[in-house]
């Protein structure tokens, strides 16, 4: 832990010191600052019918040498570099009042650091499940938003009170666990662990979308939103489940606040998945009846996993904010579309830059901490592979203790380029291996 704070605040030092993002206005719901969002959140402006904005990312991330006394399928490596690029058109149009029809085709290319895969919080989430040399198109979102206005004092061009119902194919992040501050890899934090809660096994294809529906409902400072979501067909998989024969259900509690003066939020988020999933203890059973290795696709049948988790934020000052998540999910049974979490916390900072004359850069810095049950660490001990961790063998386990910090220059209008540090303390939950230090370099433009 000691060296973990070390390495983020010698990255502070270096240039990747803090900020509280223009888009934390979004709270209040106000419109944000930013040239565009990561997602067309924010809707079509009162009186236009139609709106397009488009965006792409680049991050080059690299990692140099670190202890690797052994290594198994899903072990990160060391001395080794990769690059991602996507490439995103936001499409809206206007059918008839109080709706928004949206369509997010995307072009990706590049892979993660080892394939996405050796740390259960990795350090892009810009790496999706899946990489590819070449570009490819996706259909990455596709869907209807109605918004019913029910009274209560205008926010922006916006009744305060009001019904919010969201169908079609989105990200569960697009609605559920946001945060001002930590949750765009695209302008914020890289670390898959502290942009979503690690616990939040969230409905999802290998890319992180699924198909489903969503209805908020907001009430003066509270907002309830609940969600319906199908999963992947196999955990982790490309291909999504039709019709919820494998979902999840989503139920979120926002309350907003004022602390004087200034804004801010707690969310309470709730989920259940329901599907074929296996106990980590039936698959080591099964390994020693048979004498085999362990093998979950063989003790899978129909159960249910769920979790809990709390995401706060809060500005302190004209300049600075703070933030936090902690979650805990079912430990007894594998994680299905996220990533290998059973328990987490993180608390970070962020930092506008009007105090050095650079009032559009922004910077941050977060520590996380992810653990995994004990049985679940039995299970990774004896060869068991997970969403992205299994080193083959786990004799020493602990948790990852994962220090991030960024700095973002915007060098004009529309065109942002950052720096990002990572210090990972025992990658995969292992103490023989690491701990691993991330560099990155990202540019994002938007229109």
């Amino acid at each position: 832990m000691t060296r973990l704070l070390a390495t983020a605040g010698a990255c502070a030092l270096a240039g990747l010191t803090l900020h509280a993002p223009a888009r934390a206005q979004s709270v209040q719901g106000s419109p944000p600052a930013v040239v565009a969002p990561a997602t067309p959140a924010d809707g079509i402006p009162e009186g236009e019918r139609i709106a397009i904005r488009g965006q792409a990312t680049f991050v080059l991330q690299g990692t140099p040498g670190f202890a690797s006394p052994y290594a198994g399928a899903n072990s990160l490596t060391p001395r080794q570099a990769r690059e991602t690029v996507d490439v995103t058109l936001f499409a809206g149009v206007r059918p008839w009042a109080g709706s928004e029809l949206w369509v997010s085709p995307e072009i990706d290319q590049g892979f993660g650091l080892s394939n996405t895969l050796g740390v259960a919080g990795f350090p892009s989430a810009e790496a999706y499940k899946v990489g590819r040399r070449r570009p490819y198109l996706r259909l990455q979102r596709l869907y209807l938003r109605q918004t019913i206005a029910l009274g209560g004092a205008a926010a922006g061009s916006r009744a305060s009170d009001r019904l919010v119902l969201t169908a079609g194919k989105i990200g569960v992040g697009d609605v559920f666990d946001t945060n001002s501050y930590a949750h765009d890899p695209r302008g914020d934090f890289l670390n898959w662990s502290a942009v979503d809660a690690g616990t939040f096994d969230y409905a999802a294809d290998a890319w992180g979308y699924t198909t489903g529906i969503a209805a908020e409902a907001y009430r003066g400072a509270w907002t309830l939103r609940l969600g319906a979501f199908n999963l992947s067909k196999v955990p982790n998989g490309e291909t999504l489940e039709t019709a919820f024969r494998q979902y999840q259900l989503d139920a979120e509690i926002e309350h907003r606040q004022m602390l004087a003066g200034r804004p801010g939020a707690v969310r309470v988020t709730l989920f259940r998945n329901r599907g074929r999933f296996g106990r980590f203890d039936d698959a080591l059973a099964a390994a020693a009846r048979t004498g085999a290795g362990v093998d979950m696709a063989l003790v899978r049948r129909r159960r249910a996993r769920a979790g809990i988790s709390i995401n706060a934020e809060q500005a302190l000052t004209d300049t600075l904010g703070v933030f936090g998540r902690a979650g805990i999910a079912d430990g007894q049974v594998e994680p299905y579309d996220f990533t290998d979490i059973d328990r987490t916390a993180q608390l970070g900072l962020a930092l506008n830059g009007a105090g050095w004359g650079r009032l559009s850069d922004t910077a941050g810095a977060v520590i996380v901490v992810n653990g995994i049950s004990r049985v679940h660490q039995r299970y990774l001990d004896a060869g068991g592979l997970g969403v992205l961790v299994g080193d083959g063998r786990l004799p020493h386990p602990s948790p990852e203790y994962i220090g991030e910090a960024y700095y973002k220059l915007v060098a004009t209008r529309g065109v942002e380029i950052s720096l990002d540090c990572q210090h990972i303390a025992n990658p995969g939950y292992n103490r023989d291996r690491g701990p691993a230090d991330i560099f990155a370099v990202r540019l994002h433009g938007a229109f």
